[in-house]
């Protein structure tokens, strides 16, 4: 898989229920464009894990890929840090 132009997020796994399939929660800090203040927001992608590695509260890198289903558009890159390590 070529990974030029094609997006990196870092997130934490917060279910792993689904065969092949793991639930990513990525959070991200901006500055809010009125107020100035320090905003946190998260987002949940379906990620593919082909070799059901992960589990719940591992840090993961998932990257964009083709559809593989109705929502899931992201393959596990790495996993980054076991859960309770």
């Amino acid at each position: 898989m070529s990974l030029e132009n094609k997006m990196i997020r870092s997130g934490v796994v917060v279910s792993n229920a689904a065969d092949k399939t793991v639930v990513v929660k990525v959070e991200r800090k901006f500055q809010h464009p009125v107020y100035k203040r320090t905003v946190k927001a998260t987002k949940k992608y379906m990620a593919h894990d082909e070799t059901n590695a992960c589990n719940v509260g591992d840090v993961v890198n998932i990257v964009e890929s083709r559809p593989l289903s109705k929502r899931k558009r992201w393959v596990v890159l790495e996993v980054v840090e076991k859960a309770g390590e």
